[in-house]
């Protein structure tokens, strides 16, 4: 069987690091991670090819080898999924499609041959079975969770690793909490489920011998949703190996702010090799985090809890949220003074979106404010429900937070913050990669030079050469980041035009 393994193109947002990744030479954030997971469920005797849209087109030749067209996408992809699907259709491909996207989605196109939802460790060998006899149906769903010991080593082989700036591996899924606007608990569970280390220290080895030397990525959504496991088992042995293969890698991953209150994780997870973390803020309203039921933001001093995760060697990336029925006029004040003194530099805020299958979907479908379906861009001005607030009123404040928080200097003000807090741990072995002098010899034409920001760039540099000079590669990095903000905000967000969807 030849199998093409199709990821869709993801349109450029402030996740995507699209204009980042070109300061070193790479073309996009991460690998397909579920796509090579797949790849590695699949019978060996078949023919894979992988095709990434967003390093690469999909070819008619492509389209003319395949028999089969497996295709996954996150909500975000759904156009580039259409056209996929479309293509596929002209050339007589069959489509087999799973992942988020197909699986919380309603309104499905018509073009798909068989569905195969949920997780692919429980659904996929039926659709396997079935297709070998001739008599595969067009959908495979399961209400049961995968046990992560099921799953192999994903096939790292079918990328070109040298187009990614980072790899990515995940050792859980589930979350235990549940806020109304996620659909992780959906997808995934509220019970931590967790690989091996074995499995884990399997992985990094495999990347290793792949020559891989650079970032690791764990996508899990909550990292910390087993700490009891993490302290005693994976992150001892991490460290162990990291140390064994002098320190080839380092880790970033998404937790909870709870993180903060456990100073001994902190300081294990820096001991491994990680040294930044994503933590969804959303907001510093404290009826608004009610009305999520983010309880685990709540009764606490957001801005200290994230500085005392930088103190511990961690970098904290932050999601943030406008939007919530109990915002008030002054919220998007308060998210700016927020994000300035916290000194969170790579601050994601996007406008509330509703999710399928969510609870705050069944809620304001219930009171009749549900609109059209979610873009899967919480950046595009499109708000696919009635808020609370005066809708003008919250685009144009939107706005605002994005155009004062990304201006050169309040942005290179907040990096100078960070950069005064951080206190990372010594590195075991110092390696520079070529891409990363490209990446500084870049930044100093294209930021130093050219940009609109040199005087803050040149401001920042200084500062940190006289002031914390080993931390000058995390302030050049964290400056091309900023470049990367301010083109997404210029270019998409400020000029974009506000769309009004239909009731539903």
């Amino acid at each position: 069987m030849n199998t093409l393994l199709i990821n869709p193109r993801c349109p450029e947002t402030f996740w995507s690091f699209s204009h980042a990744v070109k300061f070193v030479l790479r073309r996009a954030s991460l690998p397909p991670l579920g796509l090579m997971t797949i790849a590695a469920l699949l019978p060996k005797e078949w023919n894979l090819r992988l095709v990434d849209l967003n390093v690469r087109k999909l070819k008619d030749a492509d389209l003319r080898w395949a028999d089969l067209a497996m295709i996954t996408a996150m909500n975000i992809q759904k156009a580039s999924v259409h056209e996929v699907l479309e293509r596929c259709r002209d050339f007589g491909v069959r489509t087999v499609c799973g992942g988020p996207y197909f699986t919380m989605e309603e309104n499905l196109p018509d073009t798909i041959d068989h569905l195969v939802l949920n997780e692919a460790e429980e659904t996929l060998p039926r659709f396997l079975k079935d297709l070998s006899r001739g008599e595969a149906s067009t959908r495979y769903e399961t209400t049961e969770w995968a046990d992560l010991a099921t799953t192999p080593i994903p096939r790292w082989d079918l990328i070109r690793m040298g187009n990614y700036a980072t790899m990515s591996i995940q050792y859980s899924r589930g979350c235990p909490f549940d806020c109304e606007f996620c659909d992780i608990t959906r997808l995934c569970g509220r019970r931590p489920r967790t690989k091996s280390t074995g499995q884990i220290l399997a992985e990094l080895e495999r990347l290793y011998r792949l020559g891989w030397r650079r970032g690791v990525f764990f996508v899990d959504d909550n990292f910390i949703g087993n700490k009891k496991k993490l302290r005693s088992d994976l992150l001892p042995a991490l460290a162990d190996w990291m140390k064994s293969h002098s320190h080839p890698f380092t880790f970033n991953t998404q937790a909870s702010i709870e993180l903060a209150d456990d100073a001994a994780l902190m300081k294990a997870m820096v001991q491994a090799g990680f040294d930044t973390v994503f933590v969804g803020i959303e907001t510093p309203n404290d009826q608004s985090l009610t009305e999520c039921g983010k309880v685990q933001n709540r009764n606490r001093d957001l801005v200290t809890s994230v500085k005392m995760i930088q103190a511990a060697g961690l970098q904290v990336q932050g999601g943030f949220i406008v939007g919530f029925d109990h915002d008030p006029p002054g919220i998007f004040d308060s998210q700016i003074k927020f994000i300035q003194n916290s000194g969170i530099v790579t601050a994601m805020v996007g406008l509330l979106n509703v999710l399928p299958k969510t609870r705050l979907y069944q809620r304001l479908k219930g009171e009749k404010r549900l609109l059209d379906e979610s873009s899967g861009d919480n950046t595009d001005l499109t708000i696919n429900f009635i808020p609370r607030m005066d809708r003008a009123q919250l685009i144009e404040g939107y706005r605002r937070i994005l155009k004062t928080i990304y201006s050169p200097r309040n942005y290179y003000e907040r990096v100078k913050t960070f950069l005064k807090n951080y206190k990372p741990s010594p590195r075991g072995t110092f390696r520079i990669d070529p891409s990363d002098i490209a990446a500084f010899l870049r930044s100093i034409i294209s930021l130093g030079v050219l940009g609109k920001e040199r005087f803050q760039y040149w401001k920042l540099m200084v500062w940190t050469l006289f002031r914390r000079p080993t931390l000058i590669s995390e302030a050049v990095t964290l400056s091309i980041y900023g470049h990367h903000f301010r083109k997404i905000y210029e270019a998409y967000v400020s000029s974009a035009t506000e769309t009004y969807p239909q009731i539903v």
